[in-house]
């Protein structure tokens, strides 16, 4: 007796199914964000550009305006403490100082009163008068730098002497020396009475 045939499905091979899965997009692919919101992105990436440059425009305004409120403040203070009047001032705070003694009783208080007081001057007084300097001794640099620039013939080396080290100036100051002996020999030699004329 013969068993009836069964048809079985047969199973389709990966091949067969891969090329029948369709394909989905990549995740990349679906992220992609629309023209208008690339542009908007770009738009806020400038914008936060133009904050922080402006930002930083603000915050260089500002230390510019308190340097330069220091400067007229040590410019200030330098001239005065510079005066008769300052010198008048301070003589007389000494002299009431040492009158006030016997009453105080020569005390290590009388004592710490004008040591601490002078010793604070003191040291406002340093930077204060440094900035100063330092100002002044910049423009006497910008002012000889215009001249040696302004004349023909002019070593250029001179122009940024003040950035030179200590060997390099040293170096310098003894090839003017000669340069200076050199000159000084002449003029005597144009001097002596058997080179001058009609002699």
């Amino acid at each position: 007796m013969s068993l009836p045939s069964r048809k079985f499905a047969t199973r389709p091979d990966r091949s067969t199914r891969r090329a029948a899965t369709p394909h989905k997009p990549s995740r990349g692919q679906a992220c992609h964000s629309p023209p208008g919101r690339a542009s908007r992105d770009a738009g806020d990436a400038r914008g936060d550009a133009d904050e922080r440059r402006d930002a930083g425009e603000d915050g260089a305004a500002a230390a510019h305006k308190h340097g330069h409120i220091f400067d007229r403040f040590a410019r200030t203070v330098t001239r005065w403490t510079g005066s008769s009047v300052a010198f008048g001032l301070a003589l007389a705070a000494i002299v009431i100082w040492c009158v006030t003694g016997p009453l105080f009783g020569f005390s290590e208080t009388w004592q710490l009163v004008v040591n601490t007081g002078t010793t604070i001057i003191t040291f406002l007084m340093v930077f204060l008068i440094q900035q100063s300097q330092n100002k002044d001794s910049q423009a006497v640099h910008l002012k000889l730098d215009e001249l040696l620039l302004a004349l023909r013939g002019a070593d250029d080396r001179l122009v940024d002497a003040e950035d030179l080290d200590e060997d390099e100036l040293r170096h310098l100051a003894e090839h003017y020396t000669r340069l200076a002996r050199h000159v000084q020999g002449r003029i005597s030699r144009i001097d002596e009475p058997g080179d001058r004329p009609g002699n």
